[in-house]
């Protein structure tokens, strides 16, 4: 279909009112000289913002106005058309009257800085789909498609917690562990197996707010400890503990606590596990990535400690395989806690996703998943050295930052305290996104935020960090 029609336009920057709306108003007044006629057609927003020299985003915006005013019409496949019926030439634009702050339409994110995901690349989906194929077809039918057992398959089970028993010095039994649809559904059934209304929950400040969420909806109420360089502070345990309050639990990251990577000290953990077996409230440890640590050997959880009377240890086998893998598990010492887990989990999911458990049995049995993780310590121990080199390079004089001894995130803390949804807004024009830190926040959102390289390109960090260097 030829579409002639050419619109003629000087775009004034001193005129008072957004490009997108002279744009449109250009039309309108074609429409109503009579250039372009009812039925006629435009052409597409690529041919305009071509021959205007603009971004295609400006002129979409100016046919949106212009389809939602009724001067124009869209018809799906075809293309876009002036009206038939006009609207009135009297009706005013909300703009027009009121003339309002108009931003530039934001790029499409080209660079998410997440909070520490793995890089989707390195990990070894083909052999995991590879072994889930095999699975699927070497199991009868009726085995593989009736329910099985809530806590997870045995097998599984039984490489889970010889993974916790050999690697973290953890003293567990398959009828101690509870498989879930990833550690946030792990956390959501401790949280209600455990915490009844009215309970209080301490946290650590700044944390990892969809655990404070899961606390919250089992009925808790939260408590706020905060931290230095050696991890949470135990003076604010003992402050708590002292209030009168019925403290039923501390949800605690010990290894690379979430968003700050600091890692909790020994002296620390002996006080903590002394004060919960005086106390009687809960540990529970979340330990979202053990796996990668860039030193001799990772500090053991908690949860290790033979002394410890009253904990729940949460882990994920999404960093290890892939971040879209949804398989989590949870642990105990307390059998009739972790039974009513799983009694809960039979109620919202009635089972695991038993072929995917097996498949990941094969992978970790046939040698694959020690080889991945040999192969992403290296990777991602690189890939950290660099975000350090370019962060001492670009921002060295601006903020403060930590070089962690594992995970997949740095805390970075600006000298200068910054308006962060601010600094987001403007990155997002850029098409780069961040976590602000009003996520990890209780009440004021502190002034440092977590920048995860681990899924990010050389290209997309240097670029992403020159960014944050050019606003902060």
């Amino acid at each position: 279909m030829l579409r002639p029609w050419k619109l003629s336009i000087t775009i004034d920057p001193k005129a008072g009112k957004a490009v997108y709306l002279q744009i449109a108003d250009a039309i309108i007044s074609d429409i109503q000289s009579g250039r372009l006629k009812p039925g006629d057609a435009l052409p597409g927003s690529r041919t305009l913002a071509h021959d205007l020299g603009l971004n295609r985003n400006t002129i979409v915006e100016a046919l949106n106005v212009l389809l939602n005013e009724e001067w124009l019409v869209s018809n799906e496949r075809k293309g876009t058309f002036v009206a038939n019926t006009l609207p009135s030439q009297t009706r005013k634009r909300k703009a027009d009257i009121q003339p309002a702050s108009v931003t530039e339409p934001v790029s499409p994110v080209r660079i998410s800085i997440d909070d520490g995901h793995p890089d989707s690349r390195i990990a070894p989906v083909d052999e995991l789909a590879r072994a889930y194929r095999q699975i699927f077809k070497q199991k009868a039918r009726w085995q593989m498609m009736g329910y099985g057992d809530a806590m997870g398959s045995p097998g599984f089970r039984k490489a889970i917690v010889n993974m916790l028993n050999q690697q973290r010095g953890m003293q567990t039994n398959e009828q101690l562990v509870c498989i879930t649809r990833g550690s946030q559904m792990a956390m959501y059934l401790a949280a209600h197996v455990l915490i009844d209304e009215g309970d209080y929950v301490m946290v650590e400040h700044p944390g990892y707010k969809p655990a404070w969420k899961a606390f919250e909806k089992a009925g808790a109420k939260l408590l706020a400890v905060r931290l230095d360089d050696e991890g949470l502070l135990i003076d604010d345990v003992l402050l708590h503990l002292n209030s009168g309050k019925k403290i039923k639990a501390i949800y605690t990251t010990p290894h690379h606590q979430y968003p700050t990577t600091v890692t909790l000290s020994l002296q620390r953990r002996m006080q903590l596990i002394q004060l919960s077996n005086q106390h009687g409230f809960t540990i529970i440890e979340d330990d979202y990535d053990n796996e990668f640590h860039f030193g001799y050997r990772p500090v053991l959880p908690l949860s290790s400690f033979s002394e410890l009377k009253n904990y729940i240890y949460i882990g994920t086998m999404s960093k290890v395989v892939a971040a879209s893998l949804r398989i989590g598990y949870l642990s105990g010492n307390d059998k009739k806690l972790i039974e009513k887990a799983a009694s809960l989990r039979q109620l919202i999911d009635v089972q695991s996703d038993a072929i995917m458990e097996q498949a990941i049995l094969q992978l970790i049995e046939d040698g694959t998943i020690k080889r991945h993780l040999k192969k992403a310590t290296t990777y991602y121990r690189n890939k950290r050295e660099l975000t350090e080199t370019l962060l001492n390079k670009h921002l060295s004089n601006k903020v403060s930052f930590r070089t962690p001894d594992g995970g997949l995130a740095f805390w970075i803390e600006p000298y200068a305290k910054v308006n962060w949804e601010d600094i987001a807004l403007k990155l997002q024009k850029k098409g780069i996104r961040i976590i602000t830190p009003a996520s990890y926040s209780l009440a004021k959102p502190v002034n440092g935020f977590r920048f995860g390289y681990g899924s990010l390109t050389e290209k997309q960090l240097e670029e992403g960090i020159k960014a944050l260097a050019t606003l902060l």
